[in-house]
């Protein structure tokens, strides 16, 4: 079994403690910071044994220095981002098999919110740790690549099994959902999945893990063959990758 458990710190990220519990291995994905990780770490008795960054932005890499020094973690990230990720130990690129215990997660290339961004892909176990390129109802902002890589890169990620679990790496659930509530309003099953949302943020718990197969139903950047979006925006017959750039353009000015 690989055991996960989220830590939410800053205002609104997350960091993943993946624990397998039959070699005693544990690798935190995407460390803000260092303490939080150190402090479950010393209450679980759990060795941390590997980072894994998705890409190279500090929100995602500031505890690396620090876990190593106190833990002698090494370092997995992309190798795009080898000289712009803090103690980088191992780098790896599309199709690699990164290793905790038993447990074994494929790399997927997905530039387009960073040109090195990579996904961390536990095929058996149905888990994906994706950074920054998907969100629960939404998407990464283009800070390097262009819209079409990131149309490109969520197409891998649409093709995956739906029961796959998505682990994002921010809690922006409930401000994506009322945006695509504005450009996709009669979907029925997203505005139920917002009712759901909002009563879990009342309650300050999170809205993570998402699934493919609910961001299929409901996430705008995922249903750019949508009829109704295409009416919304009116965008009938344009190219998909085209729908999908004028969403991200919409967003970034909600």
């Amino acid at each position: 079994m690989l055991e996960t458990i989220a830590l939410p710190v800053l205002s609104d990220n997350y960091i993943y403690l993946l624990h397998d519990t039959v070699s005693g291995e544990t690798a935190a994905v995407d460390p803000a910071l260092a303490q939080p990780v150190l402090m479950k770490l010393h209450e679980k008795g759990w060795r941390l044994a590997a980072i894994l960054n998705t890409h190279h932005h500090f929100d995602h890499v500031g505890g690396n220095l620090e876990l190593k020094a106190q833990t002698g973690c090494k370092i997995i990230a992309s190798d795009y981002d080898r000289n712009r990720i803090p103690g980088i130990d191992v780098t790896v690129q599309e199709g690699d098999v990164v290793r905790i215990g038993e447990h074994k997660a494929k790399i997927i290339f997905t530039p387009g919110h960073t040109l090195g961004h990579i996904q961390y892909y536990f095929e058996q176990d149905k888990l994906l740790f994706c950074g920054d390129t998907l969100f629960a109802l939404g998407c990464g902002r283009l800070f390097e690549g262009t819209a079409e890589q990131l149309w490109y890169s969520l197409q891998k990620l649409k093709a995956m099994p739906p029961d796959t679990q998505v682990y994002c790496t921010h809690e922006y659930t409930q401000n994506n959902g009322r945006f695509a509530l504005t450009v996709e309003p009669d979907n029925m099953v997203l505005q139920e999945r917002m009712e759901f949302v909002n009563r879990l943020r009342a309650q300050n718990l999170p809205t993570l893990p998402t699934t493919i197969a609910e961001e299929l139903a409901t996430n705008p950047f995922l249903r750019e063959d949508s009829a109704s979006i295409r009416h919304t925006l009116g965008m009938i017959s344009d190219a998909p990758s085209d729908v999908f750039a004028k969403l991200r353009r919409l967003k970034d000015s909600y």
